[in-house]
């Protein structure tokens, strides 16, 4: 087991600079991609780079809402810090209320005055007391601030269709009735825009344990009621599988495919424990980067296979994949509430997330949205805070880097080269994606699995030429380093130097366990 103390931590701030600049030694292993620029033709849905903020722990309040009273700079209660980390981003949409807490809210306990909105139990996630402080408004006021799309979570567990025809009407008609009435009591006239609306979440566990049959048919029920007023259409999104469950799948879109626009899939990755000892965020051996690095590798099967039914059924492409939770799931931190889910954030956890983001970029197809869990605090979370303070993890500053891909061109790739090989086991050394973007710079995004390798790569462009090439590295001096509120800058990007362009190809070093952003023009 690796231990590493503060002290650690803030040496891996210097030691950064010069693991990026120094050159790969002679004899360093090699690898071969080849992108082929003049065969793309899916563009990559910036919301494949969406997130997701429940009502759990410390996500929602402390990390988004202070309240309008705080010492802490906000805007309408919503703190400015985060708000303007996440604008950085280029944070497409942002899923809410839940997760589990979905199929238990009830959205009119959550307008109105705040001092008469009533209290709940939020059973989900530690028996705490929900005060429905922040709500539809707050949310929305949220989104607008983010310049985000808003994706919600309706309640089929233990919702109506009523209420959730209500909730829709409330949000986005510009009519009159009572609905439209109550909002304008309520402080805002005109109505939101709701792109996309989730109907259940996890209905085959926390949202109600039903069979795949039963969901279909309640499914086909409640999205007839979630409607497009206004001038705002509404991508209905239906409950999709956990994990491997295949038959879910299946039985979801044979009964009521022609309802939905999306189907969602969740799949979260742990390393060598189980869901009841899942292993510590910060303290774990090379066995266990390599039993993530396997896991989040899986996402390439479970797509293929997801994919698989979903052209069966739907043979125009018609119907979008949803990853609208995914990441990292470690025990909580020790001293913090085991309901919070509060862990902390390695360069482990930034190289699950870039193996993630790639798998995504190459099923852009059908990869239509992706949401990892979660935002703040919580999982495998961008932001971490405490108080007014605010640092960013080593998954924050993947999503940085990879903001290149948005909205732009998928570019297919064939990658040869090494196997990161473990105790008789191997996977891909390395794993990219490409894209070109709308002025024609191509970008490709890499990560190095293997701890200890360090890589060099040559880069064919079939179709373009390359004249000048940079690149951004993530890595640091240890698999766990992590950045905490005494040295919040230990992992993060830098330039990588040695990169140099001859013939119009690219050749670029790719250190051991890094993540790296190369782009070519």
């Amino acid at each position: 087991m690796f231990s590493y103390n503060r002290s650690n931590l803030i040496v891996c701030t210097a030691l950064l600079s010069l693991i990026a600049a120094r050159p790969l030694a002679a004899g360093a292993s090699t690898a071969h991609i080849t992108i082929h620029a003049d065969r793309g033709q899916t563009t990559i849905a910036p919301e494949i780079y969406g997130h997701f903020a429940e009502h759990l722990g410390r996500c929602v309040y402390e990390g988004f809402w202070v309240g309008p009273d705080s010492p802490i700079p906000n805007v309408r209660g919503i703190r400015k810090d985060v708000v303007e980390a996440l604008r950085n981003l280029n944070i497409p949409v942002l899923r809410w209320p839940g997760g589990c807490f979905a199929d238990e809210y009830h959205w009119k306990e959550g307008i109105g005055p705040r001092k008469d909105r009533p209290r709940m139990v939020n059973t989900h996630w530690g028996m705490v007391t929900e005060t429905n402080a922040f709500g539809t408004h707050e949310f929305l006021d949220l989104c607008e601030q983010l310049g985000c799309e808003a994706y919600i979570a309706g309640n089929v567990g233990s919702g109506t269709p009523e209420e959730m025809q209500d909730w829709v009407e409330y949000m986005t008609f510009d009519g009159d009735s009572q609905m439209a009435g109550l909002r304008r009591a309520n402080g805002r006239d005109k109505p939101w825009r709701v792109r996309y609306f989730g109907v259940g979440n996890e209905n085959w566990g926390c949202g109600g344990n039903m069979t795949p049959e039963y969901y279909a048919d309640l499914y086909k029920r409640f999205q007839t009621y979630v409607r497009s007023y206004s001038g705002n259409p509404i991508l209905k999104v239906a409950c999709g599988p956990g994990d491997l469950d295949l038959r879910w799948m299946e039985v979801v879109l044979e009964r009521a495919g022609r309802n939905m626009d999306a189907i969602s899939l969740h799949y979260y990755v742990r390393g060598t424990g189980n869901w009841t000892q899942k292993g510590s965020a910060t303290q774990f051996d090379e066995a266990e980067w390599f039993a993530l690095m396997k896991n989040s590798h899986g996402i390439y099967d479970l797509l293929a296979k997801n994919i698989e039914i979903l052209d069966r059924f739907d043979r125009r492409g018609r119907i979008g994949l949803y990853v609208d939770e995914w990441g990292t799931w470690w025990d909580a931190e020790p001293g913090t509430k085991p309901g919070f889910l509060y862990q902390q954030n390695t360069l482990r956890d930034a190289v699950s997330a870039a193996i993630f983001l790639n798998a995504f970029n190459s099923r852009c197809d059908r990869v239509r949205m992706a949401n990892i869990a979660q935002t703040n605090n919580v999982l495998q979370a961008m932001i971490l805070t405490e108080n007014d303070k605010m640092l960013l993890t080593p998954t924050y500053h993947v999503f940085e880097m990879f903001k290149v891909h948005q909205g732009a061109t998928y570019l297919p790739s064939e990658l040869t080269g090494l196997q990161y090989e473990f105790s008789g086991q191997s996977l891909p050394a390395i794993i990219a994606s490409a894209s070109k973007d709308g002025s024609g710079a191509i970008h490709l995004s890499l990560c190095n699995l293997d701890p200890d390798t360090s890589i060099q790569l040559t880069c064919d462009i079939r179709g373009a030429g390359a004249e000048s090439a940079s690149a951004r590295v993530l890595t640091a001096e240890t698999i766990n380093a992590f950045n905490t509120f005494e040295a919040p800058d230990a992992v993060k990007p830098a330039p990588l130097d040695n990169v140099r362009v001859a013939e119009g190809k690219v050749m670029a070093p790719l250190p051991a366990k890094s993540v790296v952003v190369i782009t070519m023009k």
